[in-house]
């Protein structure tokens, strides 16, 4: 077994250490790459691919930085809201759990110099709650999601209603209660004894007024019930009168149903009210490189999309002479071919839609495709800025 081999020793262990965390000190956060050594940093600095990114780093410094400040602070409160929650925790805890991750952005390459100044930034600008104590500082995140927040707001709302309710009913009770006592005090009852003044006199009872209201009740349930059986059926018949104007209406409703024809136009018109993006690159396709910045050697040459990076960065293979180069949107270009070639619509309603080029509009600065994938598969589209279309490799 050769020392250069796959599963020799020497291999191994250069894998087991590659997976790990390396020193700080020879990581080039440009090219997002981990030295081993001091020679092999020293070696990556000296590169082609190393001096290429340093020289677009050169065009727009600030850029770079705020880039790399959005996506560690993205990346540390995304950690400490899905992690931690609302709850009080040492930062330094939550910044040794997010670094213990081999691709995180070191704070080495944002706008913060300590994790101190980190802290203090993020309870002026209002993403947490900060203090510091005699063990150091303490962070607690504020959750402003719109769900969570309406989820309390609806808690809050169910409390307030439960309360009301109960004074609610606390209040009839009290009112109830008055109008017994009220009632107590009104009429009370005269207890008499029951003498007889002559024993031979018989005891009668005097039930008639009692007699007369039942049967005057008796009288009135009669009438209601009669009444309500008129009522009852009288109803069926103006519901069957009714029920024809039912039935139009439920025609009218199964002819205003949307045909298929009418569910495609809706579709499209809601494609082309749909908002533009500001990043429009995509895989296999064919773009221009229009920087001078690298040089005479790649200005105004052709090259085939293999990977885009957080949307806006694209490693591009250059097609003359093969070369891979990791570019911003803004040093690239759309290809417009001949008529009948293959394009990919990359902004606009369409976006994603591959198409056949059917003719150009040079004075316009459009052109006319014809869709080929999609639910709009064989629509003509004019009018689409050459910005929007770039032929496919």
């Amino acid at each position: 077994m050769g020392k250069t081999d796959f599963l020799s020793p020497k291999a191994i262990a250069n894998r087991i250490k590659s997976k790990g965390l390396q020193k700080l000190r020879w990581y080039c956060q440009m090219c997002q790459k981990q030295c081993r050594d001091e020679n092999g940093f020293k070696c990556h600095c000296m590169s082609e691919s190393h001096q290429r990114q340093l020289l677009l780093a050169s065009e727009d410094p600030q850029q770079f930085m705020d880039y790399f400040s959005e996506e560690f602070r993205n990346d540390f409160l995304e950690l400490l809201r899905r992690r931690f929650g609302t709850k009080r925790v040492h930062n330094n805890i939550v910044y040794n759990e997010y670094i213990s991750h081999r691709e995180h952005i070191h704070m080495n390459a944002t706008q913060w110099e300590t994790l101190t100044d980190f802290t203090k930034w993020l309870g002026r600008e209002g993403f947490c709650k900060v203090d510091e104590t005699p063990k150091g500082w303490y962070i607690q995140y504020i959750d402003r999601d719109p769900e969570t927040i309406r989820r309390q707001q609806e808690q809050e709302k169910k409390k307030k209603q439960d309360l009301d309710d109960e004074e609610k009913t606390a209040r009839f009770i009290e009112e109830q209660v008055r109008r017994g006592l009220e009632g107590k005090e009104q009429g009370e009852p005269v207890y008499t004894e029951l003498n007889r003044e002559n024993e031979e006199e018989k005891v009668v009872f005097n039930l008639c007024k009692g007699a007369s209201t039942s049967t005057a009740s008796h009288s009135k349930a009669s009438v209601l019930g009669s009444s309500a059986l008129k009522e009852a059926g009288a109803a069926p018949t103006v519901k069957r009168k009714e029920m024809p104007q039912n039935s139009e209406q439920s025609k009218e409703k199964k002819k205003k149903k949307k045909t298929a024809l009418d569910e495609i136009m809706e579709f499209e018109e809601e494609k082309k009210k749909s908002s533009r993006t500001d990043h429009w690159l995509q895989p296999e396709i064919v773009v221009k490189i229009i920087t001078k910045k690298l040089g005479e050697k790649y200005h105004k040459k052709k090259a085939v999309v293999k990977e885009v990076i957080d949307k806006y960065t694209a490693v591009v293979k250059v097609i003359d002479s093969g070369d891979k180069l990791k570019l911003d949107q803004t040093h690239l270009e759309t290809v417009i071919p001949a008529p009948g070639k293959k394009v990919l619509v990359l902004n606009g309603g369409y976006r994603g839609n591959e198409a056949t080029l059917e003719s150009i509009h040079e004075k316009k600065f459009s052109a006319t495709i014809l869709i080929e994938t999609g639910p709009l598969k064989g629509r003509k589209v004019e009018g689409i800025p050459y910005e929007d279309i770039s032929k496919l490799a």
